[in-house]
């Protein structure tokens, strides 16, 4: 089938009269303002969706007023007896801003979401009695069985219109694809004929815009684009190069105050938004953390806090995604670089929408190639999870996905992903009780994976080249409008490579110290598991429920998590990818997913040279952590988890720490049945049977136990990423006679 013809709208002076002046009208009752007029082609988009009942693919630069357009709309279509109009829309607080906008125009906006399931009833009788004009759901809702068996038919036979918000997310080259926009195409297909269509987004190139067009032509539709320049005259953009993470803090809190208004600083893991609001708060700012680890009472309250410049600045992952609003926001700060131009031009796009001025910049990073990996693949199920799951579901009953982990070694963030991507393709579909397999044959797309894959490392490349220093580079604006396909871009005239550096490029020596004590700081929780892995006696291991009191570990320790600053990188370095080539968990976020809004993702990181001794440096901060742990009896002996990748490593902290503590090494624990198998990542029931009864006290060690008798044993590792090896080691101790097992690592993964 040939591809829907697209067409570009034409300019605003060749609409329909008639209706652009009801428009127009319409527009000032709802802003208020009798002076209010459209900017070039909101009133073209208004006319081809309310007089000609097409569809419209609208890309405009943040702050040109989308949403202005499917207000006026709805509310021209509502006068002449349309339904109400269903919005998609992919975040929460994007969601919150759309109806507070809303109902300031005085139109009757609700949403259905997981915030919000004590009210889903009154919202079912308020459309019932036709008293509202927009319905905002997210994606995800599509997938819910309720959802889609009580609401979704009759929304779609009296819906007046459909808009699709942030509509690149439809697109496998999309900087931000969600398997569930792909359920769009499918709900277009069940449009009552002449039902309108809007696409709104800011952040498409053409690739993007043909794609998303030719779903939205889905059946031969005809689709009008209008597409307009995407410079932001307001943004002065930036690129500063520092040497070392700590130069990075302490030039943010020497200068952070310098910046104008109150505003963003992006960082790309939770750890680094947690240590840099702390560091920050230290330096005598006011801010605050925002990561997909707050719930949603709390991340409203952030939000508000920003709006209302109660703070100077959110410390904040990508869990402060597309649709936070505030138009006088004036600065954006990336520590660390969003993996494309594209990413980067949405997330630097929240500031200067209402604002003459505001700064833009970005201090990349060493360690960011790293985590972009994980971007790049993130949407691609691997093909042996996905044959595993449809071999398991062939029995044709409903899967929970705790079952599903005992079939395929996967964590259950990316297992949700493989089902939403089977259940967009067919294969699979969402009931009561889990997914349940629909019986209709699946291929592996692998060329699509690939391209898609290509794509993302091409923007990479793309983003390393923005991130050049000033006397490398070419216009900052320029450069991100090209990478969007934007005809108009020229040299902007403001940022650094145009105009110089606008930024202090010094770091004071205070700062410098206070930002070196705080990354020197050794010392994170080791939670212990308390509860065996659903499903694990599937896999041969015969348990299940909560972990017996005698057989818990106590609270343990490590020197950092992998993804912190400071000694995080440091143990990056000298852990690396656990020896195998593979991958570890760190705490990224993606933009997050209504949900699951904070998963953990797996991601490569760089290859350990080699199994060597501690130096002193790290004895010295394993023992600041000991020192520092407010144990409620101190260990009497130190026992070692016997590693295969890294002996000399593991014993020598092991023995160091029973040196410095003046405690007895009891040696390593043994080996069974060729030992652990598995490596890093996977879930919890595969990591589980990976190590049961595989880990054992051995005769000698058994023997040194029993001379001390009952007392408690600091239990040593390098690497704690699942926990189920230092669960069960510990396990192992407590049968063979220790009062209590303190678990202590180097790292974390998460």
């Amino acid at each position: 089938m040939s591809a829907p013809m697209s067409t570009v709208a034409p300019p605003s002076d060749s609409v329909d009269s008639a209706v652009a002046a009801e428009a127009l009208g319409v527009l000032r009752e709802l802003t208020g303002r009798p002076d209010a007029v459209f900017r070039e082609g909101q009133d073209a988009a208004v006319t081809a969706l309310v007089e000609r009942s097409e569809r419209a693919l609208v890309v405009q630069r943040t702050g040109w007023g989308k949403s202005a357009v499917y207000f006026v709309s709805t509310a021209l279509l509502r006068r002449r007896g349309a339904g109400p109009t269903l919005l998609v829309s992919p975040l929460l607080a994007l969601m919150r801003d759309q109806v507070a906008a809303a109902a300031r125009a005085g139109i009757r906006a609700v949403e259905i979401s997981s915030a919000n399931a004590t009210e889903w009833d009154d919202v079912a009788a308020a459309l019932a009695a036709d008293e509202v004009d927009v319905l905002l759901v997210s994606p995800e809702r599509l997938t819910n069985p309720r959802f889609r068996e009580e609401q979704l038919p009759g929304l779609v036979a009296r819906c007046g219109l459909l808009v699709v918000d942030e509509a690149h997310c439809v697109s496998d080259w999309g900087h931000d694809f969600r398997p569930d926009y792909r359920r769009i195409r499918d709900l277009l297909g069940t449009l009552p004929p002449a039902t309108p269509v809007l696409a709104t987004t800011a952040t498409a190139n053409e690739r993007v815009v043909a794609d998303v067009a030719e779903q939205l032509g889905a059946g031969g539709v005809g689709v009008t684009t209008v597409r307009g320049p995407l410079a932001r005259d307001s943004l002065r953009l930036g690129v500063l190069r520092l040497p070392t993470d700590r130069a990075r803090l302490a030039w943010l809190a020497a200068h952070v105050g310098d910046l104008p208004g109150s505003g963003i600083v992006y960082t790309l893991t939770v750890a680094a938004a947690e240590e840099t609001a702390g560091l920050l708060r230290d330096a005598g700012h006011d801010v605050r953390a925002y990561t997909g680890r707050l719930d949603d009472a709390d991340r409203k309250e952030a939000e508000e806090a920003l709006r209302e410049n109660r703070v100077k600045a959110l410390v904040a992952t990508s869990a402060l995604g597309m649709g936070f609003d505030k138009p006088d926001l004036g600065f954006v700060v990336h520590l660390g670089a969003p993996s494309s131009p594209v990413s980067y031009y949405q997330q630097v796009g929240r500031a200067g929408r209402a604002v003459e001025h505001a700064d833009v910049l970005l201090l990349p990073g060493p360690e960011d190639l790293a985590i972009w990996q994980w971007f790049a693949t993130s949407s691609m199920p691997r093909e042996d999870h996905a044959a595993a799951v449809l071999t398991a579901m062939a029995d044709g009953k409903a899967w929970s996905v705790a079952r599903l982990e005992t079939v395929a070694d996967v964590r259950r963030s990316r297992l949700e992903l493989l089902l939403k991507v089977l259940a967009v393709d067919g294969a699979v579909e969402r009931v009561q009780g889990g997914w349940r397999s629909t019986g209709r044959p699946w291929v592996y797309d692998g060329d699509r994976y690939a391209r898609v894959a290509r794509t993302r490392e091409t923007e990479q490349r793309a983003m390393i080249t923005y991130a050049k220093p000033v006397d490398e580079a070419r216009c900052r604006m320029a450069f991100l409008q090209e990478a969007l396909d934007d005809p108009t871009a020229a040299p902007c005239g403001r940022c650094d490579v145009c105009a110089g550096p606008w930024y202090p490029t010094d770091v004071p020596q205070g700062a410098a110290e206070a930002a070196s004590a705080a990354l020197d700081r050794p010392g994170v929780e080791l939670a212990p598991r308390a509860q065996w892995p659903t499903g694990a006696d599937r896999l041969g291991v015969e348990v299940k429920g909560k972990i017996a009191a005698g057989e818990l570990l106590d609270p343990g320790r490590a020197v950092a998590r992998l993804t912190d600053l400071g000694w995080g990188q440091r143990l990056r370095t000298l852990l690396g990818d656990d020896g195998v080539g593979g991958t570890v968990t760190l705490d990224l976020e993606a933009p997050s997913l209504e949900e699951d809004p904070d998963a953990a993702f797996d991601v490569p990181v760089q290859r350990s040279l080699s199994d060597v001794p501690p130096d002193e440096e790290l004895l010295r901060a394993c023992a600041r952590v000991l020192g520092a742990w407010d144990w409620s009896e101190r260990p009497a002996a130190v026992v070692a988890v016997p590693s295969r990748r890294r002996p000399r490593l593991v014993t020598g902290v092991a023995q160091g720490l029973a040196r410095l503590g003046r405690l007895p090494y009891l040696g390593e624990m043994s080996l069974a049945h060729g030992g652990p198998t598995g490596g890093p990542g996977g879930n919890s029931a595969f990591r589980l049977a990976g190590v049961w009864q595989r880990l054992v006290v051995g005769p000698e060690l058994r023997s040194r136990l029993d001379e001390l008798g009952a007392v408690p044993v600091l239990l040593v590792d390098d690497l704690a990423d699942s926990r189920w090896t230092m669960t069960v080691a510990g396990r192992e101790l407590r049968l063979a006679g220790a009062s209590r097992v303190l678990p202590f690592a180097l790292a974390l993964t998460a």
